[in-house]
């Protein structure tokens, strides 16, 4: 009988678990809580051995994952792989500040909104841990709460232009068809920089600009930005000054290796006619050999001092094209080609968007078509993740069976505007709750078994 009784008590646990797993088949990343059983014998000689009594334990699901579905909220995430959410509880305000418990609470609940203080929180009350970071330096901030504000952006001046390009080995310009030559060659060299660089960069005067422009080809036109975010329109032309000529020790005289050279310049102002407008130099030669290849700058980037368009100086930028960005190979076009162009200046801009990458970062979309790192989530795996002790809300707390939290995604992803179901199959249960009903069943006979041959033993001492 006292067998039966632990059978009777291990199933209504397990039939306790599958009403729980039932009653939360559409909560958010639940994992479900299966039912192990253990038979306990007691000592016993060989041979002598009888039928003990049943334990009835929990088994967690934790490394099994449940479907992942769309929603519209954009900070909702779940995590297509190993690994849980650090959150943790919210317990109330301080001097204006919310305070949050020091403990860290894993969940692989992810339908994270913003409440009124733009932190991020789930559905069932946990805070999401992570790093935030200052969206106009990008940097890094310490680990604790994610919190999204009204973030503004401020405005950044263009520092750098990166640009890659093939200069053709003989521009086709508008004086080319008539003077065969594919030079531009002032009078007397003014405006130009034949090697190194010129500082400050020299200038081809408004009054010649008519045969700077006949006798250069279009370079990249860009939008820069001042410190105060006013957007400055640099428009560029190339000028090819020198061709390269190879060693040859048999001509009278002999001559010597030379490069090909190129000068790069800007409009000084961009709202009048090309032809019309003084150009400034970039101050920097860009020489090339009979390959092709850049020779200087050797660095892969120039300077461009005290850059000035239209009366607005943005200030010294760095000209970024690297060792292999430049080359000079034949083209039948006689025109650049532009593979590369960017700069790393904006306008102040005002957070539009909000949305979460594969990588585990928070990004915010600007006014002003910026799209900058807001937080780095916080995710922990652990080396077993089914010895964690389950807490209410979904939550799971650390223990010594699931070992130290390992922090990253260590080859998962996170899936924006999604979440992650409940790993509940109904089907599942009602199959385990028709079984276990039968064992219950078998067990309350087996009692009144025992109870009838106990009643058999009195009458026979009657």
């Amino acid at each position: 009988m006292q067998t039966a009784v632990s059978g009777l008590k291990a199933q209504s646990y397990a039939i306790g678990n599958i009403s729980g797993n039932i009653a939360n088949s559409q909560t958010t990343g639940y994992r479900r809580i299966d039912t192990s059983f253990v038979d306990l014998i007691a000592e016993q000689t060989p041979r002598r051995e009888v039928a003990g009594t049943v334990l009835a334990q929990a088994q967690l699901t934790n490394t099994i994952a449940g479907n992942i579905t769309g929603t519209k909220v954009p900070t909702n995430m779940a995590i297509s792989g190993d690994g849980f959410f650090v959150v943790q509880r919210r317990t109330g305000d301080a001097n204006g500040q919310s305070a949050f418990s020091s403990t860290n609470l894993y969940t692989r609940r992810g339908d994270f909104s913003l409440d009124k203080d733009g932190y991020l929180v789930n559905g069932a009350g946990g805070y999401l841990q992570g790093q935030n970071i200052d969206a106009a330096t990008g940097q890094a901030g310490s680990t604790g709460a994610i919190r999204i504000g009204n973030t503004t952006l401020p405005a950044k001046k263009t520092t750098s232009i990166t640009y890659a390009a093939n200069l053709p080995a003989t521009p086709t310009t508008t004086a080319s068809a008539t003077s065969k030559s594919s030079l531009y060659a002032p009078t007397g060299g003014a405006g130009l920089v034949m090697s190194g660089t010129a500082t400050p960069p020299p200038k081809i005067a408004a009054a010649d600009a008519s045969t700077f422009v006949a006798n250069s080809i279009s370079g990249p036109t860009l939008t820069a930005y001042t410190e105060s975010g006013a957007p400055v329109t640099v428009t560029t032309r190339w000028a090819k000054l020198q061709d390269a000529k190879a060693a040859d020790p048999a001509a009278t005289p002999p001559t010597v290796a030379q490069d090909a050279v190129w000068n790069l310049f800007y409009a000084a102002d961009p709202s009048v006619a090309a032809d019309k407008t003084s150009w400034t130099n970039a101050g920097s030669a860009f020489t090339f050999d009979n390959a092709g290849q850049l020779k200087t700058p050797a660095s892969g980037s120039a300077v461009i001092s005290g850059l000035t368009v239209g009366g607005t100086t943005v200030g010294d930028v760095s000209f970024d094209f690297g060792k292999t960005g430049l080359t000079q190979y034949a083209a039948a076009s006689g025109a650049v080609t532009t593979n590369a162009q960017s700069q790393n200046g904006y306008a102040a801009g005002t957070l539009n968007d909000i949305s979460v990458t594969a990588e585990g970062q928070v990004v915010g979309s600007f006014s002003n078509g910026s799209v900058m790192a807001l937080a780095n989530v916080g995710i922990a795996r652990f080396v077993n993740p089914d010895g964690l002790k389950p807490d209410s809300n979904g939550n799971y707390e650390q223990t010594v069976d699931s070992g130290t939290p390992l922090s990253g995604l260590n080859g998962g992803s996170l899936i924006g505007a999604s979440i992650e179901q409940s790993n509940t199959d109904i089907a599942d249960e009602f199959s385990k709750m028709i079984v276990t009903q039968q064992a219950y069943s078998a067990n309350t006979k087996v009692m009144s078994t025992a109870q009838q041959m106990m009643s058999d033993l009195l009458n026979v001492i009657r």
